[in-house]
């Protein structure tokens, strides 16, 4: 007997594309198995009701219990059961993604616990229902192969007996070889019950196993704090809510099923057969990104830089791993003869190559010049001890999990409408100085060419180690996701800002008031890199924290110098007298208006481009 094809109660849970395909064979097979059903049914009925004499009693009272009452039996009990499963488990299915929808909406901003958590039940509790309802659903479908073989077979083989019982006098003509036929069905029909009970077992204990699964398996995001997160896939699957343009400014998030084939990614929505290109994965990057006040969003960004696109994941634990999964297929690791062997190798190597934290602690046995004079501003006027200070730990200066920005937060058109106000601009006569007419009257203007690596919120500015950590985060976050690309721009300091500027057009990209840079370092090993910690104040009232980290064409030394130059400036200006000691002690340009950084004993080694800089007035 050939062997019975049967859904798999494993892949229940996940609910995939691929299963609901198969799914709709079996509902299709037992449709058709329904209306074969009902007109062999009527069939049958009509040949017991043309038993209508006395001497066809004995024969009618046969074929109604030996062949009527078993097809009807299946058809009341075992097809009616498959019909209402089904239903059951089309409104689980529904309640389902109706909840994953709501948990889908939570504000990331305006996160509230208590609605976070009644979300979270009832994702899981609808999740929940829509595997046990499945469970039930396949069972009965896996059942039902074995029954329809059964059903089709008793009313014929009652039939058989009943014409042979009633036609005792031509006994004669069914042969030997017809009674071992029909004892070969019947040992068949035997033979299917006992392995249909077995299954029934087996199932049975199964579906209990599934069932005694721990709650973590319904709720999403239920380890946000430790995630597992396997950072060496070459494939994955799973569902993700796509973001689609509807117009200029509205979007919609599907809930689709994706997954890696290759180095393509792949979409398959419910009910289709087969999944269909999404996106080459080749050569492009991907990153987390903040999108609509969503949770978990990640952007896939072509190889020519052009943004593509965005999707969101239910949990943080697929978040990491999708980005992980999509960084390691485009670079071609699926293309090797062991991939799983490489992508972990590239991944240690990655790690490895990273500065490590306690290289970044060696700037407190000597600390840069910068932060020696920036010490000597706080309002105590009191200058901590070296062998006093104590190096905090990571988490003290950085919440675990915060996201990382590697493009500059603030637009150069938004910056520009909130600096200028309502005044109108002329396109044709105003220029940059315009913009910024505190420019005119500053008294240092230097400028370094720079390269943004990235940015994050922090919770201190009490310390330096706070920059150091954070250059740690941004270089590893870098190398970890393959992302090489960087943005050239100019950062002038002045002795009221920090800008920084796009050396193609001119705009002002970020201003930061000097007044608000309450930390600033270089990084000692790898002289080029620079960070500062702005403090902003925040619409609730409360204030908040953010590191920039930069890479210099020059060392960093220059840039701290030149930002704690400027707070001294500030400083001195409320004092006539010490603005004059500063002037007569600092060189400045052959016009008297702006101070010559180039010409400090430290800055002899400056880049040309630092020495042009300084006599620029942007």
């Amino acid at each position: 007997m050939p062997a019975v094809d049967k859904l798999l109660l494993e892949e229940a849970l996940q609910d995939s594309p691929q299963t609901r395909s198969l799914l709709s064979v079996f509902e299709e097979d037992a449709g058709t198995l329904t209306d074969y059903t009902n007109q062999l049914l009527q069939a049958m009925q009509r040949v017991y009701g043309a038993q209508l004499n006395v001497l066809h009693t004995e024969l009618a009272k046969q074929l109604a219990d030996t062949m009527v009452l078993p097809i009807i039996q299946f058809r009341e009990k075992d097809l009616t059961e498959v019909s209402t499963l089904k239903d059951l488990f089309g409104l689980a299915s529904n309640e389902h993604d109706l909840s994953m929808a709501k948990y889908s909406r939570l504000s990331k901003k305006k996160e509230n616990e208590k609605v976070k958590t009644e979300v979270v039940k009832e994702v899981a509790a609808a999740r929940r229902k829509q595997h046990l309802s499945s469970l039930q659903y396949y069972c009965a479908l896996n059942a039902l192969q074995y029954r329809k073989r059964v059903a089709m077979m008793e009313p014929l083989l009652g039939f058989a007996h009943g014409q042979i019982n009633f036609f005792k006098k031509g006994a004669e003509m069914f042969s030997q070889s017809m009674d071992s036929f029909l004892t070969s069905v019947a040992d068949m029909v035997q033979s299917i019950q006992v392995e249909l009970e077995a299954e029934a077992e087996k199932m049975r204990v199964s579906q209990q196993e599934l069932l005694s699964l721990d709650d973590s398996v319904y709720t999403p995001d239920f380890d946000v704090a430790t995630p597992q997160i396997n950072r060496n896939l070459i494939q994955k699957a799973g569902y993700l809510n796509l973001r689609n343009k509807t117009g200029l400014v509205t979007t919609t998030w599907e809930r689709l099923y994706f997954f890696t084939q290759g180095g393509n990614l792949m979409c398959q929505p419910r009910g289709a057969v087969a999944g269909g290109l999404i996106q080459d994965l080749d050569n492009c990057s991907v990153m987390a990104v903040d999108c609509e006040d969503r949770r978990y969003c990640f952007q896939i960004t072509t190889p020519n830089g052009k943004a593509g696109i965005i999707l969101q994941a239910e949990s943080r634990k697929e978040n990491e791993e999708w980005i992980c999964a999509i960084n390691n297929i485009s670079r071609q690791i699926y293309l090797t003869d062991n991939p799983e062997a490489v992508a972990i190798k590239l991944n240690q190597t990655a790690l490895q190559a990273v500065t490590p934290i306690t290289s970044f602690a060696k700037k407190q046995e000597s600390p840069c010049p910068s932060q020696n004079l920036k010490n000597s501003e706080m309002e105590n006027d009191k200058i901590v001890p070296e062998a006093a200070v104590i190096i905090p730990k990571a988490e003290q200066l950085i919440a675990p999990g915060t996201p990382i920005q590697f493009d500059i937060v603030l637009p150069a058109t938004e910056f520009l409408d909130q600096n200028r106000g309502s005044r109108r601009i002329n396109p044709f006569g105003e220029t940059e100085d315009e913009t910024f007419p505190e420019a005119e009257d500053s008294l240092l203007q230097q400028m370094f060419v720079v390269r943004f690596l990235g940015s994050m919120a922090v919770k201190t500015d009490n310390t330096p180690e706070v920059i150091y950590e954070a250059m740690r985060q941004v270089l590893a976050a870098r190398a970890i996701h393959n992302i090489f690309r960087t943005t050239e721009s100019h950062l002038m300091v002045t002795s009221q800002t920090l800008r920084l500027i796009d050396p193609q057009t001119q705009v002002t990209r970020a201003n930061f008031e000097l007044t608000s840079v309450t930390q600033f370092a270089a990084h000692q090993e790898n002289k080029r890199l620079v960070g500062f910690v702005v403090r902003m104040p925040e619409s609730t009232g409360g204030e908040s924290l953010s590191t920039y980290v930069f890479e210099s064409n020059s060392e960093g030394e220059k840039i701290c110098y030149a930002i704690n130059l400027g707070k001294e400036i500030i400083e001195v200006q409320k004092d006539p007298e010490a603005l004059a000691q500063l002037m007569l002690s600092i060189p400045l340009t052959n016009d008297g208006k702006y101070v010559l950084l180039n010409d400090q004993p430290d800055d002899s080694d400056g880049s040309s481009s630092e020495n042009r800089g300084a006599e620029s007035e942007a």
